[in-house]
């Protein structure tokens, strides 16, 4: 399933306070996922990380008042009030007896003499057995206890959420590029570094400070592996040689446009984020310039960008001509 869907799911799940459990690779968004939904609901998001719990964590200490009988304390990150979203990430990689102590929490809503209020929904996430990360079996009866969605990274998707989250452009580009690096983990081999939306996020936050020329492959090859990396700075090379879009945005019909396929990508992400109900006349006189495909995928990513570029006349008269591939 899909990010987008996931998110629609989370919020279906919070409302019938029905438990989830989210099954996906590393590095591919779960945690992001669930953040953006409990913004979208406007409720709290506990994160407990499951794995650097012991049992007696989740079930407090004991302590003795005046009817000389032990009551137990539960701990302070649970939650007492209000509404929200209990996430226990990385529940898979808990030890058995933290899992085992989720039992009652999940399915019951209790914790011994602990209850959670009716506001609160338990979610869970992890990665899968096949993945070969650090995971412990999950016993059936826990299991059984949510429903399990399993993620799959979509393109669109993390177009949609880059182009509004400040990932660099060239970022972008390449991955329309070679969409197939947007994830790529063979849990086959030993790499420590890999493509995925996490890893990406890291060579752009890099970027952000622009590191020397002779140290960026390096920095590439430590977020992303050897040969992603590679790729990268090859189209990067490209990117840097390619006209100013503000100089493309004031002269699109007199700019020239590229041939090359790798240049005509770098140049549809230099455009569509910087898209806008101001823009959107100039990147569309520009589009319609450029062969179909990149012309649609321009159009496509500026109103992933800005949505309200759908409202101008510019938009709705590309919308008319292209009306067989917007469906």
């Amino acid at each position: 399933m899909k990010p987008s869907m996931i998110k629609e799911a989370v919020k279906v799940h919070y409302k019938a306070k029905q438990p989830m459990f989210l099954w996906g690779g590393p590095g591919v968004g779960k945690s992001q996922v669930i953040k953006q939904a409990t913004e979208e609901l406007e409720v709290s998001l506990i994160d407990l990380r499951a794995v650097l719990l012991d049992p007696v964590d989740l079930r407090g200490i004991p302590a003795v008042n005046g009817d000389l009988k032990a009551h137990w304390c539960p701990p302070a990150f649970l939650p007492y009030s209000g509404n929200g979203i209990l996430f226990l990430d990385e529940l898979p990689a808990a030890p058995p007896l933290v899992q085992a102590a989720c039992y009652q929490l999940v399915l019951d809503r209790k914790l011994g003499e602990y209850t959670l209020p009716d506001g609160w929904l338990v979610l869970g996430a992890g990665n899968r057995e096949t993945d070969k990360a650090v995971v412990h079996r999950m016993p059936s009866p826990l299991a059984n206890r949510f429903v399990h969605l399993d993620f799959e990274v979509d393109l669109d998707d993390w177009v949609e959420w880059a182009l509004n989250h400040n990932i660099q452009t060239e970022i972008i580009s390449f991955i329309r590029f070679r969409p197939a690096l947007l994830s790529n983990f063979d849990p086959m081999k030993n790499e420590k570094a890999f493509p995925t939306p996490r890893s990406w996020e890291f060579v752009s936050k890099l970027l952000n400070v622009s590191p020397s020329f002779d140290l960026e492959y390096s920095l590439f090859t430590g977020c992303v592996g050897n040969g992603a990396a590679t790729e990268f700075a090859a189209f990067m090379r490209i990117c840097r040689q390619l006209p100013d879009p503000d100089m493309i945005l004031m002269n699109p019909e007199r700019e020239k446009v590229p041939t090359d396929p790798a240049t005509l990508y770098a140049i549809c992400g230099a455009l569509s984020a910087r898209a806008s109900e101001q823009t959107i006349p100039s990147i569309v006189k520009y589009g319609n310039r450029m062969p179909d495909e990149f012309s649609v995928l321009l159009i496509r990513d500026s109103v992933l960008k800005d949505k309200n570029v759908t409202r101008t006349r510019a938009y709705i008269e590309w919308a008319t001509k292209h009306k067989d591939v917007l469906i």
